[in-house]
């Protein structure tokens, strides 16, 4: 990765989430921490031949500091980038770089995302957390299959100028739409927890979630085919845990299940990133992380993950099959 990369994907990711475009700066960090540790593997002939370790330990930072998860940025660094070329080099320099990054976040006494507790879980809502995991797998695939179709749409329109301000219009008017889509939309959640607390259910609070579910992924992939520079880590946390808030609101109202909307919005966020990133222990470590007692839940979100990541597995493997003819 060129030099370049380093300030321009901060830069670029900060103008489009503070415009309003509706994805993250995750990504945006991943890349130009990734691209330190590029730059600094050309400099002499022995960082050369750790290309990779120094990679993965650039991200290991970048994630962890983000979320204020060193774990979560460690596993990240090996499910994600180095795979199958996991050595002892590479989990070394990833365990240096998450030692470094757990003391900058100790010094400045760094804040969790999202100021919920988690307190408890109950076993008798297992089998919606298993309903909830389909179908954040599902919502993973569409995300997916919307972002490779917008983006290859988008790559057709030769005009730079017709692009961007086509993905533009379209963008703001998902948020003219749903406000709740501006930016990461991060901000969103405490105000759409806040009213299913507080306020009686309503057929027409539930089709604004509803919504929320569709148009967060259709408006990130927007974004991202137009040029905007982010990714699906925010996208994904924000639609999944929506969709844990509708499912737990659902089944509150409808079959008056007792079940937790905060825990809800956990494993959906957890289970939908899982299956989004095809990381399932990066997504517990994360999610665990956005609130205080997160790791209350491991178990649910753990399972969730891996019943995320496999549905969504299924589904795509079954799409091909189906668009293949043999179907």
């Amino acid at each position: 990765m060129p030099a370049f990369k380093i300030p321009s994907h901060y830069f670029n990711g900060f103008l489009t989430v503070i415009f309003g475009g509706s994805t993250g700066i995750e990504v945006s960090t991943v890349v130009a921490t990734a691209a330190i540790g590029s730059v600094a593997q050309t400099k002499t002939a022995t960082a050369n031949v750790y290309k990779t370790e120094l990679i993965c330990a650039g991200i290991t930072a970048g994630i962890s500091t983000l979320f204020g998860s060193p774990i979560a940025g460690f596993l990240f660094a090996l499910e994600v980038i180095a795979k199958k070329r996991i050595s002892k080099t590479v989990i070394f320099s990833s365990i240096i770089s998450l030692v470094v990054s757990w003391l900058m976040l100790f010094v400045t006494g760094e804040t969790r995302l999202f100021n919920f507790s988690v307190t408890n879980w109950r076993g008798h809502a297992l089998p919606f957390f298993v309903l909830l995991s389909i179908l954040a797998g599902l919502l993973a695939v569409y995300f997916t299959h919307a972002v490779i179709y917008i983006k290859s749409f988008f790559s057709g329109i030769s005009n730079n100028f017709v692009r961007v301000n086509t993905g533009a219009i379209l963008v703001g008017l998902c948020i003219l739409l749903l406000p709740q889509l501006y930016g990461d939309s991060y901000q969103a959640i405490p105000g759409l927890m806040s009213r299913i607390e507080h306020q009686p259910f309503s057929i027409g609070f539930s089709f604004v979630l509803l919504a929320i579910i569709i148009l967060k992924p259709l408006a990130a992939s927007l974004t991202l085919g137009a040029g905007g520079d982010g990714g699906v880590f925010a996208p994904s946390i924000i639609a999944g845990a929506v969709l844990g808030m509708t499912v737990a609101l659902l089944l509150n109202h409808y079959f008056n299940a007792h079940v937790i909307v905060l825990n809800f919005a956990m494993v959906g966020a957890a289970a939908m990133l899982s299956a989004v990133i095809h990381a399932p222990l990066t997504a517990v470590f994360l999610t665990c992380g956005l609130v205080s007692g997160g790791f209350v839940l491991f178990v649910p979100v753990l399972a969730g993950c891996f019943i995320a990541k496999y549905a969504a597995r299924f589904l795509c493997s079954y799409t091909v099959y189906s668009y293949s003819g043999k179907h």
